[in-house]
């Protein structure tokens, strides 16, 4: 599984916070950013899951 977040980021904050080891904040930009890709087998489901609860729609899962 490879992920993204888009422009449509609103910075909430939601993902670093359910998925840390995937997903950082950047303070420049004020967006979430992804530290590693592809997603480790051990973090996919959580990263899913805060792929479902983005406000904003701005996280993009392609699945090998």
């Amino acid at each position: 599984m490879k992920v993204q977040v888009t422009e449509r980021c609103m910075g909430d904050r939601n993902c670093h916070k359910l998925c840390p080891e995937v997903f950082g904040y950047s303070e420049d930009q004020l967006e979430a950013i992804v530290k590693v890709n592809p997603v480790p087998k051990q973090y996919e489901e959580i990263v899913r899951q805060a792929a479902d609860e983005c406000g904003a729609d701005a996280i993009v899962i392609e699945e090998s």
